[in-house]
């Protein structure tokens, strides 16, 4: 059974009371928070009494499927969507068959083509009941089923394999030839199940905190489900151990929904928890807690937040520049819990079949949640600013019929798929992205130059790169150092409204490079930006350096700088110091071979001598202002 976490908390106390021990009211609390869980009741016997005998029960039901019939017919967004995915299964139909090619060392991209062509051929199947598709399921499975293992030095490969080749299996309710069914569910424990007990293998996913637990525990549960009829004991221990292991990265989401590795990788993992609640509810009746975990639901609003009215992501962490054309179909999961038009992209799930192209590899279950969305209830907006903590603190200041949209961070570089970019930010008027966040680069592309592109200490390699470091964000560098990788800015002011201000403390960032500093983002009105650093030097200090980076023209003039872009203009104006000039670093090419290369990338600077402060303190403020 589980408690609400006000009751445990009250329970805690009273033991506390009647022990005669004296913790602090904070201890309680923490305590209370490390101990949230998701119910896990899975044992054999409940495993055996619980689980739905007849399939579809992976996302679909019978029941479902029987409605979204019906839906289709009647329902102009899922009729058009489903068309889309009608036209997907007939370009599968004429292509090649999985091969087992390595890119690197990842077999990533030939296990998510398969969970691509599950999800369509599978739907339209469920829909259509054509033997040609059911034909080239059973073909698709046998290919992928007959490779020698599916990677499991990189977990990630097996789990959407293992996804894959449940949906396959499921989705076609055992109407495929008994040797394939068989063949299929011992590919599904020996190289699906069974690697992951392997000690010695890649299996820190289990407890991690970050996308690889959602992605991994979600495809061994999915599975396990198709397999418990033949190894029910290994079944319920794995489905028990995902159980125990997701809240681990769950807890990411806490306090407010930010995801702490973009908007991106919140696609990623986000969507492969929301398979999870889904399937456990299809085969089970309920998913134990997952859906309702603390924050989870919270996170659709961080991710409409995440994109700009110009459609470009704020793009920290490694996320993707810019979102797809097509509807989020995650996202309709969260209307269709929360029945909020905010969250159902209906005009884009309307754009003509042709246009939509490759769908994402989830279609078929993204067409379930459309489905399940009943109309709207309510239809929020999107709030003026907002702010959320976290591993990686955010605050988003937006006036989308003014075409003001920015986004600010604090963080850590230590943080999953973190950068050097504590007290960085993006901004847009009218379109226009001025300042930029330099995004992501291919993994690939590093990794086979040799290149250590996850190693987080503070002279780890990864932070040679323009797209890793301070200098290519728009933060303040001190002495041209690095930040202080596991130092975390945090907000200690937050202002809400039409004119929203948010302040930073960066000084762990700059330990022993600046006594103390902190950041302020001011919207100053629709068209305005201020931001303005308050500066304790330190002994060490001799340099401080002002960044914003931008692929716009710049036109140096006194006080600043007119930048130039789309037949647009932006004037920065250094309020504090309007008598220093400003600095242009050209950017393209960057620096290193292996860096991004953005076309017409650079970074603007204002750099103050320790000796511009007097008494060694003083305020940087610059104004960013459309003209």
């Amino acid at each position: 059974m589980r408690y609400p976490l006000a009751c445990i908390k009250n329970i805690l106390a009273f033991l506390i009371i009647v022990a005669g021990v004296n913790i602090a009211k904070s201890n309680i609390f923490e305590v209370s928070m490390d101990s949230t869980k998701l119910e896990n009741p899975f044992t054999v016997d409940y495993l055996e009494k619980n689980i739905r005998k007849e399939s579809p029960r992976l996302v679909l039901t019978p029941e479902i499927a029987q409605r979204l019939q019906a839906d289709i017919q009647s329902d102009p967004v899922i009729g058009n969507v489903y068309q889309a995915i009608r036209l997907n299964a007939d370009k599968i139909m004429s292509q090649p068959l999985l091969e087992r090619i390595m890119t690197g060392r990842r077999l990533l991209h030939v296990s998510r083509e398969m969970l691509y062509r599950m999800n369509i051929l599978g739907m339209v199947y469920q829909m259509e009941k054509d033997e040609k598709i059911l034909n080239r399921i059973d073909e698709e499975l046998k290919a992928v089923i007959h490779f020698t293992d599916w990677n499991p030095s990189h977990y990630l490969d097996v789990a959407e394999m293992a996804l894959a080749v449940a949906i396959g299996l499921d989705w076609t309710e055992g109407d495929l030839p008994s040797s394939t069914i068989d063949q299929a569910k011992l590919a599904l424990i020996e190289k699906g199940i069974k690697p992951s007990y392997n000690k010695k293998g890649n299996t820190g996913w289990i407890t991690g905190n970050n996308n690889w637990n959602q992605v991994c525990n979600g495809g061994m549960i999915a599975a396990s489900i198709l397999t418990a009829d033949v190894d029910p004991e290994l079944a319920a221990r794995t489905i028990h151990r995902s159980i125990d292991g997701i809240p681990h990265a769950l807890k990411e989401y806490g306090p407010d929904g930010v995801y702490p590795e973009g908007a991106t990788y919140w696609g990623y993992g986000t969507t492969f928890s929301v398979v999870t609640v889904s399937l456990l509810e299809s085969a089970f009746g309920t998913d134990y807690g997952l859906g309702d975990f603390p924050a989870f639901k919270e996170s659709a609003l961080f991710v409409k937040l995440s994109e700009a009215p110009s459609g470009m992501y704020y793009n920290f962490a490694d996320c993707g520049d810019r979102r797809k054309e097509n509807g989020n179909m995650t996202l309709a999961w969260f209307a269709k819990e929360s029945q909020d038009a905010l969250f159902y992209e209906k005009d884009r799930f309307l754009r003509d079949p042709a246009e939509m192209g490759k769908l994402n590899r989830m279609a078929g279950a993204g067409l379930v949640w459309l489905s399940q969305y009943e109309g709207e209830e309510k239809v929020s907006s999107l709030p003026a600013s907002w702010q959320g903590d976290g591993a990686n603190p955010l605050v988003f200041f937006r006036d989308d019929q003014a075409g003001f949209y920015f986004g600010g961070k604090g963080g850590s570089g230590t943080v999953n798929h973190g950068n050097m970019d504590a007290g960085s930010f993006v901004f847009e008027l009218d379109g226009v992205r001025w300042v930029i966040d330099p995004g992501n680069q291919s993994y690939h592309a590093l990794e086979k130059t040799g290149f250590n592109l996850w190693g987080r200490c503070q002279e780890c390699e990864r932070w040679t790169l323009l797209t890793k470091n301070n200098y290519g964000h728009s933060t303040l560098t001190v002495n041209d150092q690095l930040h202080v990788v596991d130092g975390k800015a945090e907000f200690v002011e937050y202002q809400k409204g039409s004119n929203g201000q948010a302040t930073l403390d960066l000084s762990p960032v700059f330990a022993g490079q600046l006594e103390k500093a902190t950041r302020r983002f001011s919207k100053e009105d629709d068209r305005s930006l201020v931001v303005t650093d308050d500066l304790i030097l330190n002994d060490s200090t001799r340099m401080v350096t002002w960044q914003l980076m931008t692929t716009a023209e710049v036109e140096s003039v006194a006080g600043g700088a007119i930048l130039h872009q789309d037949g647009q203009a932006l004037q920065i104006e250094n309020v504090s110091h309007p008598a220093m000039g400003i600095s242009v670093v050209q950017l393209d090419p960057p620096p290193l071979e292996l860096d991004r290369r953005i076309n017409n990338l650079k970074r603007l600077e204002f750099r103050y001598p320790a000796w511009q402060f007097k008494e060694g303190k003083g305020e940087i403020k610059v104004r960013l202002r459309g003209m």
